[in-house]
């Protein structure tokens, strides 16, 4: 449903826009409302009439300019921690009389870094562009009007009414030792009836799952759902998360409603169940991040700026470490205090049931924010969560790669990895799969492919993450597409030579807007036609190297670069110094991956990846790559296998085989496929001869 608002700008003396909203009943009856609850409005995104330039990425404003423009147009704003406040042009005059508080007027919130706006009083929301749309829009056409539509997650409300229709409350479950089960399973042995009650938690019998919902941030409305399901796997319950909507969709702060204005200090967690844990032992107000430890969208910051001051206790691993200093960056790090993980300050929920005080494990919180680290004694801390949490110091493991976990030990946030390999190798093929490997365990990963079309990209990674041929299996694409979906991957829209400060702009805004951990950058060279720096393409190289490093550093972003080789002869084998350019590639970069071809005399395959730089702890190798043109992935060959060999080159004689005791030389158990399909940088999958 859309409908068209016109008219002028109240903030000016003109008319307000006039809103008009669905009927009661275009959206949902009232049949089964639990406590009486009525169906809310629903969010609604406003939005011009135009659609946007799909060629030209739309970069974020700054808060400069954001007040410049507020100021010209007489517009009154304040200045919070991540957002400005305004008064809303949404909201008619005559609901502003009813208010009593002069601030409560401001209920338009901007963000300073993107400008996307929020109204908390009529839901309304869009980008900066759509804000001033609604500023300058005063005529009466229809071509400068604004649209506003319906949110996406009205759509599944029948599905949502319907689950929760059909849960019921834990503690009026008829069978008493279904409960227990039920308690067991999920942890809920210490939380009373009346934390579930307050909270609203149901269950959903026939699936065996808790059931969160989602309400309006007034209470008024129920606008989603989360599932939680627990499953025995061995001696261990394991337990696995749905949302409706989708995740993308899905911005619920669990615990907002029971929020009050007069609070001005919250707990932020990661799970649901640690938020009834907090709240009950505490008493202090807590919310849940709709996606844990993966994202905090920006959408939900203006519910956050009433607070003077936040604590993150989202988990007791480091990367729930990492994640709590890079939202706190977002919400403005002098406000924000962080529970370090460790063996007496697990999840809070874990917290609850050891018999830990979770009060006293709050006030050993650690402030997010200093002006600078002068001394040991500031680092302390978190040189023992590293010492306490080596595997997890070390990054996360590639589940496709296992040999590359031998070799790099994990994949970590704020370093640059330098991918190169002669023409036509695959290396767009291998870096793809390398990518989407860590995307499935839930890193959000930004794409910028300048050479590959998005499109060709996305249909390579599809096939790699289905690991199938799917030209011949069509009627499975929606299945496979719906889960690539969910995935936390994103693509520039750039395509051929493009400005590094175009560059670093966009990445920038992915990393506030997406919480990106991982950057993909295809190559290098499309970048260095820009640069105006001289004439000498070493130098200008040399820049964007630094410029990437820094990138990497300053936001604890891994960032990965390929790079051509220079040229080589054929027989030879590529080394550190065959990257094109000068050595400051290499000297940057944390980690250097170099895909060899066309040297194996026998064995299976022709390809092989040697890690020539570790900065972590120094371990380098090789190991084989074997090529699956079905699925488009590549893996190592089995242990079965022929060993490999490396023929003469010119400056020296045969190279030692590899062998099984020395590090990244040894072969793992893959699964072979077979079939036909294209391959990017269409690498060479013919058998050498023996």
């Amino acid at each position: 449903m859309w409908v068209l608002l016109r008219g002028g700008h109240p903030l000016r003396g003109g008319n307000p826009l006039r809103i008009l909203l669905p009927q009661r009943g275009e959206w949902m009856g009232r049949r089964g409302l639990p406590r009486g609850l009525a169906p809310g409005p629903p969010r609604r995104r406003y939005r011009k009439e135009a659609l946007p330039d799909l060629e030209m990425p739309v970069l974020p404003v700054t808060a400069t300019k954001i007040r410049q423009y507020l100021r010209e147009h007489g517009i009154p704003f304040q200045d919070g921690h991540s957002c400005l406040r305004t008064p809303s042009p949404f909201v008619e005059p005559s609901k502003l009389k009813d208010q009593t508080a002069v601030t409560t007027s401001f209920s338009l919130y901007i963000d300073k870094t993107t400008g996307c706006f929020l109204c908390m009083t009529s839901l309304a929301e869009g980008s900066w562009e759509d804000f001033q749309a609604s500023v300058e829009g005063e005529g009466d056409g229809a071509s400068e009007g604004l649209l506003l539509s319906k949110a996406p997650e009205v759509e599944d409300s029948e599905e949502v009414w319907r689950i929760w229709n059909r849960s019921v409350p834990l503690w009026e479950l008829p069978d008493p030792e279904e409960v227990q089960l039920a308690n067991t399973m999920f942890g809920l042995t210490k939380i009373t009836d009346d934390t579930l009650k307050r909270f609203s938690v149901r269950y959903l019998r026939p699936a065996r799952s808790l059931v969160f919902p989602w309400f309006s941030p007034r209470g008024s409305g129920l606008r989603g759902l989360k599932l939680l399901v627990a499953k025995c796997r061995g001696d261990g319950v394991s337990y696995e998360e749905s949302t409706i909507p989708q995740p993308s969709a899905y911005h619920n702060l669990f615990g907002l409603p029971l929020i009050s204005r007069r609070d001005a200090e919250v707990v932020l967690t990661s799970r649901e169940l640690d938020s009834l844990a907090l709240n009950q032992s505490t008493g202090l107000p807590t919310l849940t991040l709709p996606q844990g430890t993966s994202c905090l969208p920006p959408a939900l910051l203006p519910y956050l700026e009433q607070f003077r001051r936040i604590i993150f206790w989202l988990g007791d691993d480091l990367r729930s470490w990492e994640a709590a200093k890079l939202f706190a960056r977002k919400l403005n790090p002098k406000r924000c205090s962080l529970v370090r993980p460790g063996d007496q300050q697990p999840h809070p929920l874990e917290a609850l049931n050891r018999g830990l005080n979770l009060s006293r494990i709050i006030r050993t919180a650690l402030p997010a924010w200093h002006k600078s680290i002068v001394s040991f004694r500031q680092l302390r801390e978190e040189v023992l969560g590293e010492l306490s949490n080596v595997e997890q110091a070390a990054g996360l493991r590639w589940s496709r790669f296992p040999d590359l976990n031998r070799i790099l030990k994990g994949h970590r946030k704020g370093e640059l990895t330098v991918f190169t390999g002669p023409t036509g190798s695959g290396k767009t093929t291998f870096i793809s799969e390398y990518a989407l490997d860590l995307c499935s365990q839930g890193v959000n990963t930004l794409w910028g492919s300048f050479e590959i079309s998005n499109v060709r990209l996305a249909r390579v990674m599809l096939t790699q993450f289905a690991e199938r041929r799917l030209e011949d299996e069509l009627d499975k694409y929606d299945h496979w597409a719906n889960r690539f979906e969910d995935l936390p991957l994103y693509f520039m829209t750039f395509h051929g030579q493009q400005g590094i400060r175009t560059v670093i702009d966009t990445m920038q805004h992915a990393v506030y807007v997406y919480d990106i951990c991982h950057v993909v950058i295809d190559n290098l060279q499309f970048m260095m036609g820009h640069e105006q720096l001289s004439t000498d393409r070493i130098a200008a190289q040399d820049y964007i190297v630094g410029v990437f490093r820094k990138f990497a550093t300053d936001n604890n972003c891994h960032v990965t670069l390929v790079i051509h080789p220079r040229k080589e002869d054929d027989d030879k084998e590529l080394q550190t110094a065959s990257i094109f350019g000068s050595a400051k590639a290499s000297q940057e970069a944390d980690n250097v991956l170099i895909l060899q071809d066309r040297k194996l005399v026998t064995g299976p395959g022709k390809r092989y990846l040697q890690v020539s730089k570790n900065r972590f702890d120094g371990d380098v190798g090789v190991f084989p790559l074997e090529f699956n043109k079905s699925s488009l992935t590549f893996s190592t060959p089995p242990k079965n296998k022929t060993r490999l060999k490396k023929i003469k080159d010119e400056a020296g004689p045969v190279a030692k085989k590899p062998s099984s005791g020395k590090k990244g030389a040894t072969p793992q158990n893959s699964e072979i496929c077979s079939g036909k399909a294209p391959i990017l940088d269409q690498p060479d999958t013919s058998k050498p001869s023996k």
